[in-house]
């Protein structure tokens, strides 16, 4: 089995643009910044000597920016041709024997952990470059990566919202026979991202849906681009696995 960046700053320098995509996902102007979300004025009079004045008095709620969540999920599958050694022999195999399968974008942590470095995305002038630590769970019919954390670099405004994010990012890799034809196995690749971050203060006056609308355009683009180049190292793995070369050398290159 193998694993696959679909996910920031490399070694690298290629770069993914999304050309009718106007409005940024994660790209933050600022670090921090507090919103005044109502002010309440009251007006308490006193008495005093049988005249009476009054005072306003002002009181200030203050409460973080609002946030925006953005999702998209992907399936991809492809029909394999099965070769000296099975499918699903190498989908079981143990995550200590996984190729990284792109040295320029992956690198080992322990035998079940890896640092992914997702391809440049730049938005107007801002680049994001994410870089994912993920869990490999072994299961039955292959495995689920599951992220453990992620950190975003590139510009200083990007960098600076990183306390500012929280995401969530699963993708499932398996095997099924093919009916009616037992020489080819089908892989499925079944992936989902979500993110829920601060809304940037330089954002609030667009509308909380139209920065969740793009968001979630912009994730549903990675997908789209990283799954399918994903899929073809894993079968390119595999062939190399089935017709007897154990060495697990990566075979990629960085490039998209």
């Amino acid at each position: 089995m193998a694993l696959s960046a679909s996910s920031s700053s490399s070694p690298s320098s290629s770069s993914i643009y999304f050309g009718p995509i106007s409005c940024p996902y994660t790209n933050p102007r600022r670090r921090s910044s507090l919103s005044f979300s109502h002010v309440l004025s009251s007006l308490s009079s006193s008495s005093s000597s049988g005249e009476s004045s009054s005072r306003s008095s002002l009181r200030v709620s203050v409460n973080s920016n609002p946030r925006a969540r953005f999702s998209a999920r992907r399936k991809e599958s492809v029909l394999v041709r099965q070769l000296q050694r099975p499918l699903n022999e190498y989908m079981s195999l143990p995550a200590s024997q996984y190729s990284v399968l792109d040295a320029e974008r992956i690198e080992r942590v322990d035998d079940n952990t890896f640092r992914c470095y997702v391809y440049r995305i730049k938005f107007f002038s801002f680049e994001v470059c994410p870089v994912l630590l993920v869990r490999v769970e072994e299961e039955p019919k292959g495995c689920c990566i599951k992220l453990l954390s992620c950190k975003l670099e590139g510009s200083p405004i990007v960098v600076a919202q990183n306390d500012k994010f929280d995401a969530f990012m699963e993708n499932k890799i398996s095997c099924n026979s093919n009916e009616g034809d037992l020489s080819e196995q089908q892989l499925t690749s079944e992936a989902i991202i979500e993110v829920s971050i601060e809304v940037p203060f330089s954002f609030l006056p667009i509308p909380v849906q139209a920065i969740e609308s793009t968001g979630s355009q912009v994730l549903e683009q990675v997908l789209k681009i990283m799954l399918p180049r994903f899929m073809a190292q894993l079968v390119k793995d595999y062939q190399a696995w089935a017709s007897g070369d154990t060495s697990r050398q990566p075979l990629g290159t960085g490039e998209i």
